[in-house]
């Protein structure tokens, strides 16, 4: 009785990590398309609301629901604008406090420059132009409803049950280091403990970089993960030689290189993270999984 309502939108993977470290503040709702994910929200502490972001109708339940809101629905995958968040906008109450979990792809490829929040977007793909746009209504919304909006840019999230193993398996190639690009990362874990803190000390109307320490190309990260989980490292190919052997989704997050500064969610979030470079994560990721087995055997 008394905490102040929360509204998650997009309750999966992340927003599952994301409930223990706020149902204790928080009596938080979770929307969900889906009612039989109802009985496992409800496990973790959440209350579950069944609506759809594509249908408008069913959003009127929640209209002025709750005053704090974590997005983390990414859009359809067609169109140039984002439906689901002109419809949620339409339901969140004035003053809200809104966390929306949006892409590191918004900033297209950077030849590999190193730079902060400060940078123009320039979307270079259809996803990231519906992001963009995604971003644009929520700050239209801001600013209309007296409302504070935090953005987080979100790069390629990892965790033990998110690592490319599947692909390595495969043998899928990786481009050799002339043509390689720079990608960044985040553990799960530190992307929830990432915005909890900025539901509390998020700037107003204020974009955060949420990526980690590491500083690595791709097929690096690829090499990591292999060798850790004794696995062949995928093998290097030229540009134009990768693009005959993937897909043309995969080849477009293989053809953008950036290295995105964090110094902003350290300073005024203070974030201090559990897993601060890919390689500790990819090695706690290694004793999760020796452990799960260790148990397994004994049982």
């Amino acid at each position: 009785m008394g905490k102040p309502r929360l509204l998650i939108i997009g309750c999966g993977d992340v927003g599952m990590r994301l409930l223990p470290l706020l149902r204790a503040r928080f009596r938080i709702f979770a929307l969900t398309s889906q009612p039989a994910r109802c009985a496992e929200l409800r496990e973790a502490g959440a209350i579950p609301i069944v609506a759809n972001l594509d249908n408008a109708a069913s959003l009127a339940k929640l209209a002025g629901l709750a005053p704090y809101c974590v997005h983390l629905a990414p859009p359809r995958s067609e169109g140039a604008s984002d439906i689901r968040t002109q419809n949620l906008t339409a339901i969140l109450p004035d003053k809200s406090r809104l966390v929306y979990i949006s892409t590191t792809g918004v900033y297209g490829d950077c030849g590999g420059a190193s730079f902060d929040e400060t940078r123009t977007v320039r979307p270079q793909n259809a996803r990231a132009v519906r992001r963009v746009a995604a971003e644009q209504a929520l700050r239209a919304w801001a600013k209309r409803s007296y409302s504070n909006l935090s953005i987080l840019r979100v790069p390629g999230i990892y965790a033990a049950d998110r690592l490319p193993i599947e692909r390595l398996q495969k043998g899928t190639p990786a481009l050799a280091d002339a043509d390689d690009v720079y990608t960044n990362h985040i553990h799960a874990d530190d992307l929830a403990k990432l915005i909890m803190l900025a539901l509390f000390r998020a700037k107003p109307q204020r974009v955060y970089h949420a990526v980690d320490d590491s500083d690595l190309k791709m097929a690096a990260y690829f090499d990591l993960v292999a060798d850790a989980f004794q696995l062949p490292r995928p093998p290097r190919l030229p540009r134009y030689e990768l693009a005959q052997q993937v897909s043309p989704m995969l080849l477009s997050f293989m053809s953008e290189s950036r290295r995105m500064q964090n110094q902003r969610v350290k300073r005024e979030l203070g974030m201090r993270f559990q897993y601060p470079t890919v390689t500790q994560g990819v090695d706690a990721a290694l004793d999760s999984v020796l452990q799960h087995h260790r148990f397994k055997d004994n049982n």
